[in-house]
């Protein structure tokens, strides 16, 4: 997004003779290189902010960050979903990675990983490879984990034993979830 402190900062003059609201000034080769040449994250993210509240279906495939309310549907394909502190989630969310530090109703399916911060509530499914919950989430249902890994009888007869999973389903009952 363009602010008027970027062009000071470039040392570019702030005003042009000739340069008004209505037309625009004439772009130099030098201010051309300098715009080409700022650095770019890889790690930014589109955002919805706490005053947005969009209704219907989200798609994309970079990383998102919501702190406004969403409800619908929510598909970052490649992507990583960041719900915030103040952002409310009524979808089912499909992506890379969640985490979750707000309020989500609905399920999840994050492939590689899900992290539950200690602000985050969640009302329904959870599916995933690894799972991280922070002490004083809350989390209401059913949470299945894949490694991708076929299931052999005899490994997961003795890690019900043991009462561990790697694969399968695990129910969690309403309630804060603790270590």
């Amino acid at each position: 997004m363009w602010k008027k402190e970027d062009v000071k900062s470039q040392g570019l003059p702030e005003n042009v003779p000739g340069n008004s609201a209505n037309s625009p000034a004439p772009v130099s080769s030098a201010s051309r290189d300098a715009s080409a040449s700022l650095p770019v994250s890889t790690k930014s993210s589109a955002c919805i902010s706490q005053g947005i509240r969009i209704k219907g279906e989200v798609t994309g495939s970079e990383d998102l960050f919501v702190d406004g309310h969403v409800e619908g549907k929510l598909n970052l394909s490649n992507g990583s979903l960041t719900v915030g502190p103040n952002g409310e989630v009524k979808a089912d969310i499909f992506a890379r990675e969640v985490i979750v530090r707000g309020r989500v109703d609905g399920k999840i399916v994050g492939r590689e990983k899900i992290q539950l911060w200690s602000t985050g509530n969640v009302a329904g499914d959870l599916q995933t490879e690894r799972l991280m919950i922070e002490d004083g989430a809350v989390l209401r249902g059913r949470v299945e984990i894949e490694t991708g890994k076929p299931i052999d009888k005899h490994t997961e007869a003795l890690s019900a034993a043991a009462g561990t999973a790697k694969s399968g389903a695990v129910s969690v009952s309403s309630g804060a979830v603790t270590n």
